[in-house]
């Protein structure tokens, strides 16, 4: 049995799996914990990839590796390869400034014409502008820019800090993939090619940055030097964590994915670029070679967790709830921008709850509500890709909202499409050691996806069009 290794470098942690590369199958996995902030010494990192190692069993019978990370985050270098400050990750709201600066600057058509998407407070190009105009020493002695995966690709090839690495700091070796060079707001996945002049208006000056690696390109191999890191093991590509996903899945054109965690993010496989000036959808690539436009919103799985609370219940007893109401929650609707809103674009918005009457205000009237608000949102991001021409066969439904009994059930009624449920799993990482597996074979493995549930319902669309109506009318009385 062939065995590869995938690496989840996520905000909150690393995961590392260790999989049989003929059937996916999980053999052994490891974590560790990353420190909390959205500013982080990439060290940490490192060190918790380590320890995923270890506590997975170690790579001595691995014959591939490949690491997947959280996309967007600067990993800014020096001459000598050392970290210039902290990284600032994707969550680290502190850029949203030099994000409208540089959109006022160059315009958001313009832009988006350039590199797929209009950048905002977590893509790379804006974080490297924040550091410009708030750090002008730091932002001089940048050498090189990376990602979070690429670094930790580097380190295990034996690459980091002078002083510190068998060898050495050779910019020049650092390497992506072209999921994550999308993310940066410097890279094109129309043309495939580095914007170098919106990187000079970022940062001030040119630095060098990864070549970016074809889909199953071998980055190279491990070497000596990192604990329970064998020499010689064929490293892969890696990805960002979205497209990671979108591989660990097997999802293909015609396929949506649509995670609900913290924050809600629905994205899909397409056969061509997606340019959307508006700045809704971000048109990134797949780590297969082919597109990964992507939306992103505020409020998701946080939003059950506030009914369930209002009502007294757990998750489990909400969804039975929501599953009593008839569809359209007997005209109830919620607006779920608890937290603001990001699709639309309101961060200052607040979470509303109408038609209520005495007939409707009923607890199985608002748990469906709370349900039924929560995926509208997320079709909202759905209908903002489709109309660029998805043609949509199917949801595939991830996160830990997608395992109650009522939220796929409603999100089939709500899209009007079939609804998948996946076993709960790794999916970055599990995404991360196929592409070990197809650099071996010269071709992605096809892995059968293990199936929690599988859904199909009508579709009710006035449950669609009484959610609009509240937003409209909102936003119009704003």
């Amino acid at each position: 049995m062939t065995l590869v290794a995938g690496v989840d470098s996520s905000t909150q942690s690393c995961k590392v799996v260790v999989v049989d590369a003929a059937t996916g199958r999980v053999v052994r996995e490891g974590r560790a914990p990353h420190p909390d902030g959205t500013a982080v010494d990439p060290t940490a990192w490192w060190d918790a990839l380590l320890a995923a190692i270890t506590e997975a069993g170690g790579l001595d019978d691995v014959a591939a590796i490949a690491v997947a990370g959280q996309q967007h985050g600067m990993v800014a270098l020096d001459a000598d390869g050392r970290v210039v400050r902290d990284a600032l990750l994707w969550n680290d709201t502190r850029s949203a400034d030099a994000a409208r600066a540089l959109v006022d600057e160059l315009g958001a058509d313009e832009l988006a014409r350039r590199t797929g998407s209009v950048p905002v407070a977590s893509f790379t190009a804006t974080k490297l502008r924040w550091l410009r105009d708030h750090e002008p020493e730091n932002a001089r002695r940048v050498a090189a820019v990376c990602l979070p995966h690429d670094w930790l690709t580097w380190r295990l090839r034996g690459y980091g800090p002078a002083g510190e690495s068998p060898l050495g700091p050779v910019l020049d070796e650092l390497v992506t993939d072209r999921s994550d060079a999308s993310g940066t707001a410097y890279w094109s996945p129309t043309t495939g090619q580095y914007d170098l002049e919106l990187l000079e208006h970022a940062l001030g000056h040119r630095a060098r940055l990864p070549r970016v690696l074809g889909p199953l390109e071998r980055a190279g191999e491990t070497a000596a030097g990192a604990p329970g890191v064998p020499t010689g093991i064929p490293i892969g590509a890696g990805a960002g964590d979205n497209a990671a996903a979108a591989l660990g899945l097997g999802a293909s054109a015609g396929d949506v994915v649509i995670s609900i965690g913290t924050s809600g993010t629905v994205f899909a496989v397409t056969d061509a670029p997606v340019l959307d000036a508006t700045g809704t959808v971000a048109g990134f690539a797949s780590a297969d070679g082919a597109f990964l436009p992507l939306v992103a919103t505020l409020n998701a799985a946080r939003v059950l967790d506030a009914l369930a609370r209002l009502l007294g219940v757990d998750h489990e007893a909400l969804a039975e709830l929501a599953l009593v109401a008839e569809p359209g929650a007997g005209g109830v609707v919620l607006l779920p921008w608890f937290e603001g809103e990001r699709t639309p674009n309101l961060p200052d918005a607040t979470a509303s709850l109408t038609g209520l009457t005495l007939a409707s205000t009923t607890r199985e009237n608002l748990a469906r509500a709370a349900i039924e608000g929560m995926l509208c949102g997320l079709a909202a991001g759905f209908d903002a890709i489709a109309r660029h021409g998805l043609a949509a066969r199917r949801v595939l439904l991830v996160g830990g909202a997608a395992r109650s009994a009522a939220v796929p059930a409603i999100a089939s009624e709500v899209l009007g499409l079939p609804v998948v449920v996946p076993d709960p799993g790794e999916y970055v990482a599990r995404g991360a050691a196929r592409q070990a597996a197809g650099v071996l074979a010269g071709a992605l493995p096809d892995w059968p996806l293990a199936v929690h549930a599988s859904v199909q319902h009508p579709p009710q669309p006035r449950v669609r069009a009484a959610y609009q109506t509240a937003v409209a009318r909102t936003i119009g009385a704003a």
